[in-house]
């Protein structure tokens, strides 16, 4: 491994042990991808010779078979970081006529691809609940395998009397719970660590304030820390929502436009993106005034970020892990372009000597909101 970075490698059931010195030194590549929105992956490559432990003992015994867990773990500088803790779902071997260049690769998806394999419609009522409640209840089950619940309550509680009827469980869990949280304007996704073999399932809006990471700079000479960096700002990625209310004397439906709330986005640009599409909301007559308005989020948050960025950077260069999840500050990109953006995905690519990083930055607009960010 470089210099100031060193990887941990565990692989098992459902409570994984550290891996034999000859599977670390096997790894040649380990990619893991982490987005906003969608569940992790992960994909390790190994070689190996036909006398070695991993073709003649190790593969035959099911040590990389599908349903096993791995847990990834890179320290830089000190600091260790799970990259990833998941399942694996496939197993590739590739055997060559050169000794020792025979491959195994192993892809797989984060932990909550447990919650994804069992269908439960229609075994579970929720009467009378909270969507929080019921995410809370729903994820309870797995804290047996590390998953610590971390739930924001909804700010708009719409709860349905056991009268009038109530929710009833549909798919697997994960869908369940993740529906739940989009129909609130929220996100829903399972984070590695703090430690290996825990991972925070996290079940709120998308984590647009608290630290802010070290910034990345281009076009700064000695103090570039990124290889590329680059943005675009798309005006049909944003839509102006516009309600029809219906007049009760004339029966006139009359367009009220819809404002942008901010409560679950909160703005990182001072000049908002110009949208040029526009969007009728529709259905929401029926709906309570809590229901509108978690439609009305709902909607919002997803027409919001219309400037996107992406770039690649060395993350010993870098000098720490860029997570996603989280606020980055930009320098050297100019006026338009500098200060925070949320960082929306990342992809780790480890091979020996090397450890860098793809991501992808998106915001709401335009200037920066504040004067200076981190270095």
């Amino acid at each position: 491994m470089l210099k100031g970075l060193n990887l941990s490698l565990l692989i098992g059931p459902l409570v994984p042990l550290p891996v034999p010195k000859n599977v670390v030194d096997a790894l040649v590549s380990a990619q893991v991808t982490v987005s906003a929105t969608d569940r992790s992956g992960f994909q390790l490559q190994f070689h190996f010779s036909k006398k070695s432990t991993i073709s003649s003992a190790m593969i035959p015994a099911g040590y990389f078979d599908p349903g096993n867990r791995v847990i990834l773990v890179a320290t830089v500088n000190g600091l260790p970081t799970v990259l990833s803790d998941g399942i694996i779902t496939r197993q590739d071997v590739v055997p060559s006529n050169v000794p020792g260049g025979s491959t195994v690769t192993v892809t797989g998806e984060d932990i909550s691809l447990l919650m994804a394999l069992v269908d439960l419609t229609g075994l579970l009522d929720y009467p009378a609940m909270p969507s929080t409640a019921i995410a809370a209840l729903a994820l309870a089950k797995y804290a047996a395998i590390g998953i610590i619940p971390a739930i924001i309550p909804d700010p708009f509680v719409d709860i349905k009397l056991p009268t009038t009827g109530y929710i009833t469980h549909k798919g697997t869990d994960f869908d369940f719970i993740k529906k739940l949280a989009t129909d609130s304007g929220y996100v829903f996704y399972t984070e590695p660590g703090p430690v290996p073999g825990t991972n925070i399932a996290y079940w709120g809006p998308e984590v647009r304030f608290g630290p802010i990471q070290r910034a990345l700079n281009i076009n700064m000479d000695a103090e570039t820390n990124v290889e590329s960096l680059s943005f675009n700002f798309d005006g049909l990625l944003g839509t102006n929502q516009i309600a029809l209310i219906q007049e009760p004397h004339t029966g006139i439906p009359i367009p009220v436009p819809i404002p942008s709330l901010s409560i679950l986005a909160p703005p990182l640009a001072a000049r908002p993106a110009t949208k040029l599409k526009v969007s009728f909301v529709r259905d929401v007559a029926n709906l309570s005034i809590q229901g509108a308005m978690k439609k009305a989020l709902k909607i919002d948050k997803e027409s919001s970020d219309a400037v996107q960025g992406s770039g690649t950077l060395d993350v010993l260069r870098y000098g720490s892990i860029l997570k996603a999840r989280s606020l980055v500050g930009v320098r050297g990109a100019g006026t338009a372009y500098d200060g925070l953006y949320y960082v929306k995905s990342v992809t780790h690519n480890l091979k020996p000597g090397e450890f860098k990083q793809q991501f992808s930055l998106v915001r709401n607009g335009l200037i920066s909101i504040t004067p200076a960010v981190p270095a």
